[in-house]
């Protein structure tokens, strides 16, 4: 176990010192060395902030079985899924404050709010779901006000199940790119935030859970069978999303299909989405012998997450990269005006050093800070 725990730390530190050179260069030379332009203006920190904030929304409905659900096998989690749901809502919007042109304007949508726009709305309310996050972490670690605590995770329930459907919500009004606007969206992901949240859990309880909770056995069993529902309905998902885009026959969403399938994206999709991210993971779970060994468990989670954080990165780029209409490539050609599109060596690096940065902040609180305040 302390083995496991001490790599965890070492991936964490690598990858927050090794990302520090894309965080500098982001800040000195802005959008220079990105490969998105005008044509392709969404790239892997987009995908990333998908990825995070679905992760928050899911951590926060566990916690919601502890409190104030009660359900007995998750008795106590609230305070690290709490303590995640934090962690990973502020990886997300580092991550797309970071993605802006002009980093300052961030402050226009709370100043001059258009309440029209799905993007103003999960703003605001991402805001006040990270309020509400802090002080229902607050409330349960001090264990202090019940009542009021209950009703801020009764508040917070639908907040979650909103945000996370919105962020799909966000990509399915999209008409002009038809790769997202086939209705399933809305539903998907509440469905990938709650798969990525029991991932987390997974990790922690299986690699960080150094003193064995009297539950811990019993919690692992549950999440591993809600974790092999989970990847069944993501894959259902992925069948019925891509099996309509075939059959309907529409050239642009054809494309985009193609793209992920047989495509420059069939790779990440094939190996790492389906095999790493899904076969393996489920073969892990599925096995009784292999299931109850809590590392293996984990270790499973993190790769259900690298698959899930492949996954957002597969629903945007195909649809970046297909043109509105084919004219539209030939019309103007240049730096900027191209439908390739592949992550520079900043991209990564920024994304890489906000992954080092969550998972830092994670292992600090969660080794430090949470038995400090609930001693206090």
């Amino acid at each position: 176990m302390k083995l496991n725990i001490r790599i965890l730390w070492a991936l964490a530190i690598v990858a927050f010192v090794v990302g520090l050179y894309g965080v500098w260069m982001r800040l000195t030379t802005g959008h220079v060395n990105v490969a998105y332009g005008s044509y392709v203006p969404w790239g892997l920190w987009v995908a990333m902030y998908l990825f995070f904030v679905g992760t928050a929304a899911g951590l926060f409905l566990i916690a919601a079985l502890d409190v104030p659900l009660r359900v007995r096998a998750f008795a106590g989690v609230a305070p690290v899924a709490l303590l995640g749901a934090l962690v990973s809502l502020g990886a997300g919007l580092a991550q797309i404050w970071l993605d802006l042109g002009w980093m300052d304007r961030i402050w226009n949508v709370y100043f001059s709010p258009n309440f029209n726009s799905v993007m103003a709305q999960i703003t605001w309310g991402y805001t006040l779901f990270g309020l509400l996050i802090l002080v229902a972490l607050y409330l349960t670690l001090r264990g202090v006000n019940q009542r009021l605590l209950n009703l801020l995770m009764w508040i917070g329930i639908p907040l979650a199940l909103y945000l996370s459907g919105g962020v799909g919500a966000l990509l399915g009004v999209e008409s002009s790119r038809l790769f997202w606007h086939v209705g399933l969206f809305p539903a998907q992901f509440p469905v990938f935030a709650v798969a990525s949240g029991v991932a987390v859990m997974l990790v922690v309880i299986g690699l960080l859970d150094a003193e064995k909770s009297p539950q811990r056995d019993e919690l692992l069993r549950i999440l591993a069978f809600a974790m092999i529902a989970l990847q069944v309905v993501k894959l259902y998902f992925l069948w019925a999303d891509y099996s309509q885009s075939l059959y309907g026959g529409v050239p642009e969403n054809v494309a985009a299909v193609n793209a992920v399938l047989f495509g420059p994206w069939a790779w990440a999709f094939w190996i790492l989405q389906i095999g790493v991210g899904t076969l393996v993971p489920l073969i892990i779970l599925a096995v009784p012998s292999l299931a109850k060994q809590p590392a293996l468990a984990g270790w499973a989670g993190m790769l259900v997450l690298l698959g899930f954080a492949v996954a957002r990165a597969n629903i945007i780029f195909p649809a970046m990269t297909v043109p509105e209409f084919d004219a539209l490539r030939l019309a103007y050609t240049g730096p900027g005006l191209t439908y390739q599109y592949f992550p520079t060596t900043e991209e990564w690096l920024l994304a890489m050093w906000l992954v080092g940065a969550a998972g830092l902040a994670f292992l600090v609180a969660q080794k430090w800070v949470l038995p400090k305040l609930k001693r206090a």
